[in-house]
């Protein structure tokens, strides 16, 4: 009887010790099976976040090409209008040379002393000297001989010819020098029709100079120099960009949409649009 207890507890024995066995088993896969879930969902998570990031990137290259798109429109539409401010000087240039070929009065040829026969030279030599008559225009005050082109403002005899030298002085950079011979032209001349291309290539030096509010104020003289001068939508045009680059968007596409509706003829009315267009492309 006692070797059959024996016995039984024996297969107890071996029995629970099985089974322990199998517990630590299986404690021991459960908790490699959590390490692997903690392991992928550290994955998700970090995948996500990868994702989220690569989004993020990719809307914001779109953004910048966008950007770029209007930048490099608004870069060809300065690019034209500086050429075609080239070209408007080019002929603004060769119209002054024209003009002052045609006012240059043709060279004065004295004629060869005639000698008087003797009784002629005696009569001459008797006779008493004409009084001396005043000289016309500023002479007859007293002023040097020859200066009046320079003060009476109402001839335009060497307009064309200070213009130029201006213009001259503006292609070589001197800007400064340029402001000031355009204005001593405007002020001598203040009728004469390239007053207003004077005043405009006033506020063109100042621009270039990065001098904009300046040149805004240059800019919006040029429709009452002259009336109903060609400039005016060059001015207008370039009124806009000062605008731009004080960083009042409202008012230069204002001052472009009147470009476009009021001169729609006109050159500067293409370059306006391309800049409204261009500011379009990188609003959206």
């Amino acid at each position: 009887m006692s070797r059959s207890l024996a016995l039984a507890c024996v297969a107890l024995l071996a029995a629970g010790c099985a089974t322990r066995a199998s517990y630590h088993r299986l404690t021991a896969d459960v908790d490699a099976l959590r390490a692997e879930v903690t392991e992928l969902r550290q994955a998700q998570q970090a995948a996500t976040r990868d994702v989220a990031r690569a989004t993020a990137e990719t809307r914001a290259l779109e953004a910048r090409i966008t950007e770029l798109n209007g930048a490099q429109a608004v870069a060809a539409s300065d690019l034209a209008t500086l050429r075609e401010r080239v070209q408007t000087a080019e002929t603004e240039l060769r119209e002054a040379r024209a003009q002052a070929v045609a006012v240059t009065p043709p060279p004065v040829t004295t004629p060869p002393p005639v000698t008087p026969p003797p009784a002629a030279s005696r009569a001459v030599a008797s006779a008493p000297a004409p009084a001396e008559r005043p000289r016309s225009g500023t002479a007859a005050r007293g002023t040097v001989p020859g200066d009046t082109a320079v003060r009476d403002t109402g001839s335009h005899a060497g307009a064309p010819q200070a213009y130029e030298a201006a213009m001259k002085t503006f292609r070589a950079r001197e800007y400064g020098q340029a402001v000031l011979e355009l204005v001593d032209f405007m002020a001598k001349y203040p009728r004469h029709p390239l007053a207003a291309n004077a005043q405009y290539w006033i506020g063109e030096a100042y621009y270039v100079q990065r001098d904009y509010r300046q040149a805004l104020t240059e800019f919006q003289k040029v429709p009452h120099v002259v009336a109903e001068t060609p400039k005016v939508p060059d001015a207008l045009l370039n009124i806009g960009l000062c605008y731009r680059n004080l960083r009042d968007e409202s008012r230069a596409r204002q001052t472009w949409d009147r470009v476009v509706k009021d001169y729609p003829k006109s050159q500067a009315a293409g370059h306006a649009g391309a800049l409204l267009r261009g500011k379009a492309a990188a609003a959206r």
